[in-house]
């Protein structure tokens, strides 16, 4: 089976069209692809949870873009149609921050406007604006390896308490193609399952786990060097630029994602903050 994250990957080693597997394309800053699973035999052929997939692919995210900025309302505006028009927002960073390519997550993470708190803090003359903002809260909680808890149960726990309306979980993903290695988004809205793509499988986050509904986002940071040359070892690598592609992509799934939850704030805004 291929290592991939990317339902656009699963759908191109398929020989034909598959029943209930629909694609269609957009964008302008992005080359967008969405793809909607329905039923059990979509499903089973492409290896995907039923549900709808976008694919955002565009210039390497390691560098800064012209258009960053329309960029980041683009990834915006592709987020916006999975989040519930109201309720808390609890972002994930999935992750290891001391290795480098998987440390997206926690990267983005450490990067979003939290807001939960600010209702309970605020007084009555104080500024109308902050009252306005959408409840967010972030958390990073690290690997098993690290703490001895399982991503999914400390996420549900921490749910159980605070009761979002949706999680948002944030990962680095694994692809088969070098030229879509650091130049990928990929949203949906059927969770995510941390470490599938490099065959290191932990419980997945989705809405049948958590109780809660998911949307997995995520950018592919390795690649198997199985795709490169049969004589080559199999490995699992990264860009030469991970550390730069880390930041970079950090920085602009951030701003996305606290632009899609607090639409009066534009991207200079945010960006300063």
């Amino acid at each position: 089976m291929n290592r991939t994250d990317l339902a656009l990957e699963s759908l191109s080693a398929l020989p034909e069209s598959v029943p209930g597997v629909h694609q269609s394309e957009r964008g302008k800053f992005f080359h967008i692809t969405e793809i909607s699973v329905q039923g059990k035999q979509a499903e089973e052929f492409l290896q995907k949870p039923e549900g709808k997939y976008i694919t955002l692919q565009g210039e390497s995210l390691s560098g800064f873009s012209a258009h960053y900025p329309e960029m980041a309302e683009e990834f915006a505006h592709e987020l916006k149609q999975f989040l519930p028009p109201e309720g808390l927002v609890f972002v994930a960073g999935l992750g290891n921050e001391n290795i480098t390519p998987d440390a997206l997550g926690v990267k983005v993470a450490g990067k979003i406007i939290a807001t939960r708190h600010l209702r309970s803090e605020l007084k009555q003359e104080d500024e109308p604006f902050l009252k306005k903002l959408r409840p967010v809260c972030a958390l990073a909680g690290g690997v098993l390896g690290q703490t001895g808890i399982e991503s999914a149960e400390l996420i549900q726990a921490v749910s159980e308490k605070i009761h979002p309306a949706v999680i948002i979980a944030v990962d680095a993903l694994a692809c088969t193609s070098p030229e879509r290695l650091g130049k990928t988004i990929q949203l949906s809205n059927t969770g995510i399952s941390p470490g599938s793509g490099v065959a290191n499988h932990r419980t997945a986050l989705t809405v049948e786990t958590l109780g809660i509904p998911v949307i997995g986002l995520g950018v592919p940071t390795v690649i198997n060097t199985k795709y490169f040359h049969e004589s080559v070892p199999e490995m699992t690598v990264a860009p030469r630029d991970i550390d730069r592609l880390i930041q970079q992509a950090a920085h602009l799934l951030s701003c996305g994602i606290n632009m899609a939850l607090q639409p009066e704030m534009h991207y200079a805004d945010i960006a300063n903050f």
